[in-house]
């Protein structure tokens, strides 16, 4: 099923300035991205896909991620400096009775975007969609050993909730501690 209608008061495209001056763009993904994204994808080092939940070099994970969108089950904000993809962050959630008010974030910046707070820009906007949409609890989850990754979404007010030891096995074989990060909406007291 199609969702005509979005679930959120936030409209695209949108510019942003990020605190050195950099200007770019906010989009919505949809099935015209797709090559865009695979690129993209390409580009990355090996170690920033490695983890990622699907390969998205694959045509038919970035195609079923499309179909996600078109579904409601997923929001994908993607940022252009200049028209050239610069990064993305999802915000993926499950209508399931039990966990309807939790949503799960993924997010990517490129090598040469990073250290000017285009990750931490790209979650303050996932942040609205999600209280747009009702949700109270939005969940990371990174390697334990992925450090920048924990810092920036330190810095941004998660806070570790869980590890899970050996979770991960990465494309070498070896496994890896997988840790859960959660950021309470509405803050703790509700």
């Amino acid at each position: 099923m199609t969702t005509d209608v979005q679930p959120f008061k936030r409209t695209y495209p949108r510019d942003i300035k990020l605190g050195n001056g950099s200007q770019l763009q906010l989009q919505l993904m949809d099935g015209s991205k797709v090559d865009e994204l695979i690129a993209f994808a390409h580009e990355l080092p090996r170690q920033d896909v490695m983890f990622l939940r699907m390969d998205i070099t694959d045509r038919r994970n970035v195609e079923e991620w499309v179909r996600n969108i078109e579904a409601g089950r997923t929001v994908t904000v993607l940022a252009y400096d200049a028209g050239k993809l610069a990064g993305w962050a999802s915000l993926h959630h499950n209508e399931v009775l039990w966990t309807r008010h939790v949503g799960e974030i993924r997010t990517i910046v490129g090598p040469a975007y990073r250290s000017i707070r285009l990750g931490a820009r790209l979650v303050e906007e996932i942040f609205e969609i999600a209280k747009d949409m009702g949700l109270k609890k939005i969940t990371a989850n990174m390697t334990s050993d992925q450090r920048g990754a924990r810092a920036t979404f330190e810095r941004i007010g998660f806070r570790p909730e869980a590890l899970l030891a050996d979770y991960v096995v990465d494309s070498e074989g070896r496994t890896h501690d997988m840790l859960i990060m959660s950021y309470d909406i509405d803050g703790f007291n509700d």
